[in-house]
């Protein structure tokens, strides 16, 4: 078994499209399902089911994939023990830590290809141009995020909570639905701020709202803190951070989630591309 073979394979798993992953491994698409075909062959098992529409895991092919981002890992320690120092990572964020975040910083520097992640606190179009120029080597968005200039790898999800003042209706329930608040009193950050976390926002909601009030999220959440109608969603992770006693944040029943992910440049080996997901991936 090659690693380059497992190297396609996290490819296609991640891309879930033959054509992306060729595109981004810089060969034929005909080269990857070739090594694709020959893996199942040497394991015995289809590791994708697929047809003219779509890609998707088989349930082996779910186990194989998370074998194989240790296995690519593995090896990327043996060129560091033979001698390749450890990197600087520099990793660009938006102005709010996480646990995860923390969970990742403590998984690149202590494992198998060892880094030393240095974060940069830059706004999401200068993250993504910084990634793009070699400024940075990767990059945190949430929401969907499409773009020809850098690579794009979904790496985690998360859910959206509700956030409302204690005096909103919403607090008396035991549990909060989207429809228990009014389109109205939707606050959100301005969308130039973070566009694809405020397009996931909306998308995620049953009736377009009139237009929301914009500012950036401090004033969002002041905001809501003094209205007993308003209210704004955000992701879990951030609200372990962003404590008020004005403030309530509930889960939503049925639950609404939103997709991180981990942008990179084009020309970031595959290894170091699964070694990052890897990190940051629950």
């Amino acid at each position: 078994m090659e690693l380059r073979a497992l190297q396609y394979f996290v490819a296609v798993a991640e891309e879930l499209h033959f054509g992306r992953a060729a595109q981004r491994l810089g060969i034929v698409q005909p080269a990857v399902s070739q090594q694709i075909a020959r893996l199942e062959r040497e394991l015995g098992v289809r590791l994708l089911d697929r047809t003219s529409r779509r890609v998707r895991l088989t349930p082996a092919g779910e186990r194989v994939l998370a074998a194989a981002r240790r296995t690519l890992a593995a090896a990327a320690r043996v060129r560091v023990v033979a001698g390749e120092p450890a990197a600087v990572l520099r990793i660009g964020v938006a102005s709010c830590a996480t646990r995860r975040l923390d969970r990742a910083v403590g998984r690149l520097s202590h494992s198998e290809r060892p880094a030393e992640p240095r974060l940069v606190d830059l706004p999401l179009a200068a993250r993504l141009d910084a990634v793009r120029d070699g400024e940075l080597d990767l990059a945190l968005v949430r929401g969907a995020l499409t773009s020809a200039a850098v690579m794009v790898v979904r790496a985690w999800s998360e859910p959206l909570h509700a956030v409302f003042a204690r005096e909103h209706p919403a607090a008396r329930r035991p549990v909060v639905r989207l429809h228990d608040f009014a389109p109205y009193g939707l606050r959100l950050p301005a969308r130039a701020s973070d566009p694809p976390m405020y397009d996931a926002i909306l998308a995620a909601l049953p009736m377009a709202p009139p237009r929301p009030p914009a500012g950036d999220m401090l004033n969002v959440l002041f905001e809501v803190g003094r209205d007993a109608e308003g209210w704004t969603l955000m992701p879990a992770e951030q609200l372990d951070v962003s404590r008020s006693e004005r403030l309530l944040h509930m889960p939503l029943d049925p639950p609404v989630t939103v997709d991180g992910h981990v942008v990179t440049s084009l020309a970031t080996p595959e290894p170091c591309v699964a070694s990052y997901v890897a990190a940051f991936a629950d």
